[in-house]
């Protein structure tokens, strides 16, 4: 007897095991149960297993019968007239979907020609194995399967159109690109996710060259020309909000410009861009930490209501600024209403990013690198015909990676532009090699994307010949305006006297263990100097009991709590020394400073 498991609860006993599983599965095929309903004999477990719970997943595949695929012409024909539905071709058992346990007791081909007798499936199409971001990269199959996974990361942050109604959405940020592309290089997935509609890249021409060693280690030298033509443009949105609260006791915030008085006020010139309302007006120009929304609340209440004051007094200014760090264009404005019935203010800023050294650009191929050098267009190298790449690429980034896919991207693209036509790239059943180079000679070119390059500065030939093409580059969410970031001193927070944290926060810059041994072994060990004081403190510490004593302000004196007016010594210590002595004493520790010799 053979158990019986249906999602994993102990149902019965099956004589006939075999016998049961196929007729669960023919059942299925027939419309009779459920075609989410799984079902699979496990041999060595001596189990059968019937699955139908919700999260697994399943994959769809060809029904094949004596070595003969179920799916035939016919099916394809009423498909594409529209006479026949996916969910029909599974309904009439063409197609169906297995999971990870009845997977284990298939053979499935990958191909029509792979097919015997043995076996029980057909792939739809061997590239289905890719995820849709790795279904958009060209020659997959020709690159180390890491690159493609790189690749298909980065096709994720790259700027393009993420959604056509950009400009009626209110996101806390997102980017646009200005000019963006098709691919002259593409797979099946471009087709069938409309990718017309929301293109995410330029195609670019790529010399794979080096100029001076300026693109070393996966950096690029770009066109100048290009850039001023639009080449990669984008905008960056950033959305900013305040909220009219009403607080306890009928008071509710202001937007408006804070009146002269108010606790916080900035100053008349923090204001002067700002109308009336409190609002900043469309288009108005925004520099970091610049007011966009006026706004004044009330303190929080202290005490009871008879010692409530009101007036100016009570008003602190709560405007809402610009990021630190951020510059832009106040582009839309959206004035509505919470769940609560308040009054909301939401306003996007936008800001133009032209590309700029060190903003991060990649290919298709998990190539990744940032731009070191803006050349301008007459500096640039030029082929015989008088074509000036976009991006120079570094050929040291071919070899160790083994992108072969690039370069045929490169080729396959430098064909497209040739010829007006979109070249097919999909995995495994992409446009040959040998195609390719025949018609690069038909068109009067080299058959392996070579030719003859002079430099643009001495007009000297030169004397290699370099390989040239077009391909499809994108530029990365990763922009070095939005992550630069440089600080001498600034604000340090309440509890440790530090220096904040982060670039919104205009925090420090943290010097650990390494940073300081590369100081040391400059011989700059004076810097440590500065870099480790930044929560200098001078505490008075009395001598008797070693505990820290008190500071009074008033009668301008130190007293000991322990001792009274015992002899006190001011100390130089780090502040966050001074806070773990508290700690341990609030742990009924005795934390007593021996004192030297002044």
């Amino acid at each position: 007897m053979v158990a019986i498991f249906f999602d994993g609860k102990f149902v019965g006993d099956a004589k006939e095991p075999e016998k049961l599983v196929s007729e669960i599965k023919n059942k299925r095929r027939s419309g009779e149960i459920p075609y989410q309903v799984n079902a699979a004999y496990h041999k060595h477990l001596n189990e059968v297993r019937i699955l139908s719970d919700s999260g697994r997943v399943r994959r769809p595949l060809i029904i094949v019968e004596n070595g003969v695929p179920r799916l035939t012409k016919e099916h394809v024909e009423k498909v594409k007239k529209g006479e026949m539905k996916w969910g029909d071709l599974v309904k009439s058992g063409v197609i169906e979907y297995l999971d990870s346990e009845e997977e284990e007791e298939t053979l499935i081909a990958l191909t029509e020609e792979d097919l015997t007798p043995e076996h029980t499936h057909l792939e739809l199409d061997p590239s289905v194995i890719l995820g849709l971001s790795a279904y958009f990269i060209p020659y997959p199959e020709f690159n180390r399967g890491d690159r493609v996974n790189y690749g298909a990361k980065m096709v994720g942050q790259s700027i393009g159109i993420f959604a056509t109604n950009f400009l009626s959405r209110v996101d806390t940020k997102s980017n646009v690109m200005t000019y963006p592309q098709m691919p002259m290089v593409q797979t099946h997935a471009h087709k069938v996710v409309s990718y017309d509609k929301h293109p995410n890249g330029n195609n670019v021409v790529v010399a794979i060259a080096t100029l001076d060693g300026y693109n070393m280690e996966d950096s690029l030298i770009i066109n100048a020309g290009s850039i001023q033509k639009g080449l990669l443009w984008s905008y960056m949105y950033r959305s900013y909000e305040a909220e009219q609260k009403r607080y306890l006791g009928g008071q509710e915030d202001i937007v408006a410009v804070p009146e002269a008085g108010v606790r916080g006020y900035a100053g008349e010139d923090a204001y002067k861009h700002i109308p009336e309302d409190g609002i900043a007006n469309p288009e108005t120009d925004l520099d970091s930490d610049k007011v966009i929304i006026g706004r004044t609340s009330p303190l929080r209440f202290l005490g009871t209501m008879d010692r409530f004051v009101t007036g100016l007094e009570n008003m602190r200014e709560t405007s809402v600024r610009l990021r630190h760090g951020d510059k832009g264009i106040t582009d839309r404005i959206f004035i509505t209403e919470t769940t609560d019935g308040t009054k909301l203010i939401k306003v996007v800023v936008r800001d133009l990013k032209i590309p700029e050294i060190g903003d991060k650009l990649a290919s298709r191929h998990g190539q990744k690198g940032v731009i070191a050098l803006i050349v301008p267009p007459e500096d640039m190298p030029f082929t015989e015909s008088g074509v000036v790449p976009d991006i120079i690429f570094n050929p040291h980034g071919i070899p160790s990676r083994m992108t072969m896919g690039q370069l045929l991207e490169i080729i396959a693209g430098k064909l497209s532009a040739l010829t007006g036509e979109h070249t097919n790239a999909t995995a495994f059943r992409s446009k040959p090699e040998k195609e390719i180079r025949d018609m690069l000679v038909k068109n009067g070119f080299r058959n392996d994307g070579k030719e003859i390059m002079y430099d643009g500065r001495t007009g000297k030939r030169y004397e290699s010949q370099i390989f040239i093409g077009n391909a499809f580059y994108q530029k990365l969410d990763h922009l070095v305006s939005n992550k630069i970031h440089a600080r001498s001193r600034g604000p340090v927070t309440l509890l440790t006297k530090q220096p904040t944290e982060g670039r919104s926060k205009e925090g420090g810059l943290r010097l650990g263990e390494m940073e300081k041994d590369c100081l040391i072994a400059h011989g700059a060990s004076l810097a440590l100097k500065e870099r480790f004081d930044s929560d200098k403190a001078t505490i008075p510490i009395c001598t008797e009991c070693g505990l820290v004593a008190i500071q009074d302000h008033i009668k301008n004196k130190k007293i000991c709590p322990i001792d009274g007016e015992s002899k006190i010594i001011d100390v130089e210590m780090s502040y966050a020394f001074k806070l773990m002595l508290d700690e341990l004493k609030s742990m009924l520790i005795y934390p007593k400073v021996v004192l030297g010799e002044e």
